[in-house]
């Protein structure tokens, strides 16, 4: 018997984007739609959690309708129902969960729980197979991470930051040049008009080590600022943002190398907000385009940001090994990717 097309509806609302999208096999995108709020937290420097969430409550049936019309399809045409459970941010989580389980006990849909961040890895799969064993540097505003993947489902964290993430940074160093939210793009384009004239720090951690820290950094390039004015120093933003930029890329670059050698992976996938930085891609292409049996993956920019995409082709892999979410299912904002692949794992 010929296997029918499989198609999950996935729900984002963690942050700040609320997006729904429909994704064929776990790796077909048939629709996929997104409404920022970045206009309504730009003036405030960073996202308000309560203004999230009134948006999201807003926003969430009419990005359900107007995916559904450009997939030109119903809830009858639909398998599985995905949703980010955690991390985010808790009154977030709980819009895209309880619509997600209203739209599941209406049309007696199977439900399934996503990580957010196995979403951003997986959105990779839209674009080309995975090959395991792979390695995914994970890079976002709140994280920054290198996961080494056996198989589907399987996530063995073996680098993470200790307290700044890189897209924490970005938004720092970003504020302190007073630039609008978020600051990451900004940063990047500056970074590409001037020169890294100042050497700023690398935090290369013990020896061996795969884990980030970019609080000093951040703390450093504040400093030299700071100092600068009390002296009457005058520094060019576009010198600022390249040589923090080049310090960021360096470590990042450098560690997530190393540990694809040590690891001896198949494949290395670049998942996050900061995987649309400029500099980052340019610079890992170059790292990786000799390396024999050792592709490189980075989504395109529209799949780098958080979307809905991401979580119905994560969804779909754990929909397919068995895993199902009750009507406890709650928003997690703590929720850990180590925690989230035991349970799927159990699951099976």
């Amino acid at each position: 018997m010929e296997k029918t097309a499989q198609y999950v509806l996935g729900i984002e609302t963690s942050c700040d984007e609320t997006a729904v999208a429909i994704v064929k096999d776990g790796k077909e995108l048939i629709a996929n739609v997104v409404a920022s709020q970045i206009e309504s937290h730009k003036r405030f420097g960073g996202v308000v959690p309560e203004i999230a969430s009134r948006h999201h409550v807003e926003q969430v049936t009419v990005v359900l309708e107007e995916t559904l019309n450009q997939a030109n399809m119903s809830m009858d045409d639909i398998d599985a129902i995905a949703v980010t459970e955690g991390p985010g941010l808790v009154g977030a989580l709980l819009v895209g969960v309880n619509a997600a389980k209203a739209l599941a006990f209406a049309h007696q849909k199977p439900l399934v729980g996503v990580h957010h961040i196995a979403g951003h890895i997986y959105a990779n799969r839209l674009e080309q197979e995975f090959e395991f064993p792979l390695l995914s540097l994970v890079v976002s505003g709140g994280h920054t991470e290198l996961i080494l993947m056996e198989g589907h489902g399987s996530f063995d964290v073996i680098g993470e930051t200790r307290d700044d993430a890189a897209g924490e940074a970005y938004d720092k160093v970003a504020r302190t040049l007073k630039l609008p939210y978020p600051g990451g793009p900004h940063i990047d384009q500056l970074a590409h008009q001037g020169e890294a004239t100042i050497d700023f720090p690398r935090s290369w951690l013990e020896e061996g080590s795969f884990d980030f820290s970019f609080s000093g950094l951040k703390s450093s390039v504040i400093n030299t600022l700071h100092n600068a004015k009390q002296k009457g120093i005058t520094y060019k933003d576009e010198d600022i943002a390249a040589s923090f930029q080049a310090s960021v890329i360096d470590v990042l670059a450098t560690k997530t190398y190393k540990a694809a050698k040590q690891y001896n992976v198949n494949q290395v996938i670049v998942a996050g907000g900061v995987a649309a930085n400029k500099g980052l891609r340019e610079r890992l292409n170059d790292q990786f385009s000799e390396e024999e049996g050792m592709s490189l993956l980075i989504p395109p920019l529209s799949l780098c940001t958080d979307n809905a995409a991401m979580i119905a082709a994560a969804g779909s892999i754990a929909y397919e090994q068995g895993h199902r979410a009750g009507w406890d299912l709650n928003g997690n904002p703590s929720l850990t990717l180590e925690k989230y692949a035991r349970r799927s794992k159990a699951s099976q």
